[in-house]
């Protein structure tokens, strides 16, 4: 069973993440603030922490910077009612790996929280398998019917982005922010260009495709055999 630490100093919110998350076969792990939370971490293991921003005491950027900083890759789902693009920019160069915005949806919030830990057995393995498609993060290959590609870093991280959230869209601008510099000038379009690159590549694979969702953006689907 997974531990998964809610950091959330609003007792209500808390109780109810608890509640979700334990209903849906977690083992959740209270925490109030940034400071409690470092104190259950220094006692127990746990496999991911959903982290509220605004905290007394230590506050959640300052929480993850503190968690990077000591060498833990723990990830970070951050929650918070902040929802300008510099507040996103402040948390993930803080060091968290996926953001969402209050008033959080349940479903997606489990959504996300499967993506990660799946993302985190990656991480440790550093592969990612999709059927029988298999994508090298160190080698920056990706194996399939007994061919490897060795692709650029852009095209390979845009790759292994829809592939680690199947059936999620995206739309270009989170591609962009997530793959690019936040700050850069390139047009969004240039995601179309990477995505054409791609299914050009693999439009023989039978183990996934690229969908495009129209008036949205993009999202990868294991092929049904």
């Amino acid at each position: 069973m997974f531990h998964i630490m809610v950091a959330e100093d609003d007792t209500n919110t808390r109780k109810l993440m608890c509640t979700v998350l334990k209903q849906n076969g977690y083992e959740p792990v209270p925490a109030v603030d940034g400071i409690d939370a470092l104190d259950i971490l220094d006692r127990q293991h746990v496999d991911l922490i959903l982290l509220d921003v605004m905290m007394p005491r230590m506050d959640g950027y300052e929480f993850v910077k503190t968690l990077r900083e000591g060498g833990c890759n723990t990830p970070v789902l951050m929650v918070t009612a902040r929802e300008t693009s510099a507040d996103k920019i402040a948390g993930f160069r803080a060091g968290t790996d996926d953001y969402m915005v209050k008033p959080v949806d349940d479903e997606e919030m489990l959504l996300r929280i499967s993506a990660l830990l799946r993302r985190s057995n990656i991480a440790n393995e550093h592969k990612l398998h999709a059927g029988n498609t298999v994508l090298d993060y160190d080698a920056l290959t990706v194996t399939c019917g007994g061919v490897t590609h060795e692709l650029p870093n852009k095209e390979f991280m845009l790759l292994f982005k829809l592939l680690s959230y199947q059936n999620k869209i995206f739309t270009r601008r989170q591609l962009m922010d997530e793959l690019w510099d936040m700050e850069t000038e390139t047009d969004e379009r240039t995601i179309d260009v990477h995505i054409n690159r791609l299914r050009e590549r693999f439009r023989d694979n039978e183990d996934f495709e690229i969908v495009t969702v129209r008036g949205l953006g993009y999202k990868a689907v294991l092929k049904q055999h």
